[in-house]
């Protein structure tokens, strides 16, 4: 089963770093958070290596800034441009 993991995660991995570099982060972030908060959050744009993600209160800001860390670094992982922050908006 592992191995079928990761080929899938090397193929996501390869997509996202084809993906033009204004875009790579913000196709990153639902595999990074996983659908689950994907469902409930929006990549809203990448620019000087700031991830900016919408966010439905300060409630949910709260919690994915404590997992923002985490976050940075599977975003990394996949992005084809560095992100150096992953900053959480509250939806207005």
């Amino acid at each position: 089963m592992n191995r079928a993991s990761d080929g899938l995660e090397s193929i996501v991995a390869k997509s996202l770093h084809r993906a033009p570099p204004a875009e790579s982060a913000l196709l990153a972030w639902p595999v990074a958070c996983g659908s689950a908060v994907a469902d409930r959050t929006r990549a809203l744009a990448f620019a000087d290596g700031i991830l900016r993600v919408e966010v439905a209160d300060k409630g949910w800001q709260r919690e994915l800034m404590a997992l923002a860390p985490r976050y940075l670094a599977v975003v990394n992982r996949y992005s084809a441009t560095s992100v150096r922050r992953i900053e959480f908006v509250v939806k207005s």
